[in-house]
């Protein structure tokens, strides 16, 4: 995202920084321009590294960049160096397992605190794999707010001739279809991995899709939100791109790794197992029925063998499909 912006803002002369919220990493990425997740990439000169959180103090606008589960610890320690009137704007996917606060609430939490007025705050999601996007390959976009003026803005602001940004007033439908495909993307994996073939991962998109519609709406998404940019088009490059942390950890799962063990060796967040949780969890209290969530739940943290998991989905009683 920092490529991103570099490019779109290079015009106005703008600066980019990265702020690293450890020092060490900050001073290695400062130097060597480089990071081991995008072998090949190399971040632009004129983009600045820093773990020193007094640069944001000069910021018009604060990307938030980290997994879900670290914004709130990360931004209550930034927030005193951060404007009130600067807008901030999330990027990541995840619902906060201990709350189920999708990420700009947790930005909008955690920056008002300490008698400090609620940030205004947007989300930024769409299907963006790392690697593509660092060799600048065609990609689309929706910035979502319920301030037109913003999600506007943020629009202008990152947009470049191979970024498209799209706008919508539906935050809530945006993030939660950003966090629910991560889930999907799992039991894509799990099919990847036992060779159950293309027809049974394109019903499986087909059906999963269906499930984040459906809790998507009743926590209150709108529902042409799950099949736009940012739903279907998201979920879609997640469980299919290779290079995709959710779906290969679910295709090692099904070749007969523990959870435990996967992550352990992930170098990035699997954003896909907490919010797996986190779902099935609300779902249950809402009576709302997510029948491949809570297999890819069991599988990860009940140890349910993969092949059981898809005899339990493939004997369930046949009805009329329906959406949502």
């Amino acid at each position: 995202m920092a490529l991103v912006l570099a490019d779109a803002l290079a015009a106005r002369r703008a600066k980019t920084t990265v702020i690293s919220p450890f020092a060490a990493e900050a001073a290695r990425l400062a130097a060597e321009r480089t990071s081991v997740r995008l072998p090949g990439f190399r971040l632009p000169d004129g983009v600045e590294v820093t773990a020193e959180t007094r640069a944001l103090r000069d910021a018009t606008l604060v990307v938030c960049a980290i997994p879900t589960q670290f914004i709130r610890a990360t931004f209550a320690r930034m927030a005193p160096d951060i404007c009130n009137a600067v807008p901030l704007v999330s990027v990541a996917k995840g619902i906060e397992v201990s709350t189920f606060k999708l990420p700009c609430d947790i930005l909008r939490e955690a920056c008002s605190m300490h008698g400090r007025s609620a940030p205004v705050v947007a989300a930024l999601s769409g299907p963006t794999i790392a690697a593509e996007l660092a060799r600048r390959l065609p990609a689309a976009l929706v910035a979502a707010s319920p301030d037109a003026a913003l999600s506007s803005m943020v629009s202008a602001t990152f947009s470049t001739q191979w970024m498209r940004i799209y706008q919508s007033p539906d935050i809530v439908g945006v993030e939660l279809a950003g966090a629910c495909k991560n889930v999907v993307a799992i039991a894509a994996g799990v099919v990847d991995g036992m060779g159950l073939g293309m027809n049974a991962k394109s019903a499986l998109l087909a059906r999963g899709l269906s499930e984040i519609a459906r809790i998507g709406v009743a926590l209150g998404g709108r529902m042409e939100t799950f099949f736009g940019v940012a739903g279907a088009g998201d979920l879609a490059t997640t469980c299919f791109a290779l290079e995709g942390r959710n779906r290969s950890f679910g295709e090692r799962l099904a070749r007969g790794e523990t959870a435990e063990a996967i992550l352990a060796q992930m170098t990035s967040v699997v954003e896909g197992v907490p919010t797996s949780r986190a779902l099935v969890r609300v779902a249950r209290e809402r009576g709302i029925e997510l029948p491949i969530c809570e297999t890819v739940e069991r599988m990860v943290f009940e140890s349910l063998p993969p092949r059981e998991a898809l005899a339990s989905l493939m004997s369930r009683a046949t009805s009329v499909e329906r959406i949502g």
